[in-house]
């Protein structure tokens, strides 16, 4: 454990040492913030409902660039070999790495406690689907980190793991969608795996453990590959 927090501590403080963080979480704000002033359901509903259907969306292309340099860094400069060499697991590494992202994301979301704030100021919101909504846009984020930290692992080429990246949450986010073109029964199964089935339930206040489940099992998934690839990468 003592390993896995050296490593997400020196990942952290990475981040703040370089301009990406602060232009990812600038760009995330500014998005963000654009969304809830200009949503109806700011005004109507006294809610965040419209931050987070946009925010969801966000996140996915900022978790790529957020995860990029994540291993494909450590290839590119020759310092993977340290790491592989270094009195430490792998899944150590991994999950050293997956933290620090995690921190920079989970900082990323408090800076946006200002928006129910506002409403708390100005109106009378609904906490419920306030704190379900953040507790899934979290569970999403962390998902997507996982997915981030897989496509980093596979490559040297940072473009190439933020498309890697990009790619595969967007298939995930986007076959629930096309599953409403399909027949039922076909519907239903591939609608599980999309990242898109299970969020609106935590906008709607509703914490349903499925959806719980599902972004977990994911990310466990993910990192696990992660992990894998890794691996392949000692004895290649």
């Amino acid at each position: 454990m003592r390993n896995i927090m050296v490593i997400a501590s020196k990942e952290f403080k990475s981040y703040l040492a370089s301009p990406m963080a602060y232009i990812v979480t600038a760009i995330f704000l500014l998005l963000t913030g654009v969304f809830f002033a200009t949503s109806s359901a700011t005004y109507l509903e006294t809610s965040i409902r419209g931050f987070l259907g946009t925010s969801s969306i966000v996140l996915l292309l900022l978790s790529a660039v957020l995860t990029m340099r994540l291993m494909a860094e450590e290839r590119k400069i020759g310092t993977i070999e340290l790491l592989l060499t270094a009195p430490v697991r792998d899944s150590e590494i991994i999950l050293g790495k997956f933290l620090g992202s995690l921190s920079i994301l989970s900082v990323m979301i408090a800076l946006t406690f200002y928006y129910p704030l506002l409403l708390m100021l100005f109106g009378d919101p609904d906490m419920g689907p306030i704190g379900s909504g953040y507790l899934g846009l979290f569970l999403l984020g962390s998902t997507c980190l996982a997915v981030g930290l897989f496509a980093s692992s596979l490559t040297s080429n940072q473009i190439v793991s933020a498309v890697v990246a990009g790619g595969i949450l967007f298939v995930l986010w986007f076959i629930g969608i096309a599953a409403d073109y399909l027949p039922e029964a076909i519907a239903k199964v591939i609608g599980f795996f999309s990242l898109s089935n299970y969020f609106p339930d935590f906008m709607r206040g509703i914490i349903d453990t499925r959806g719980i489940v599902y972004y977990l099992s994911i990310t466990v998934l993910f990192i696990f590959l992660a992990i894998r690839s890794v691996e392949n990468s000692r004895w290649s």
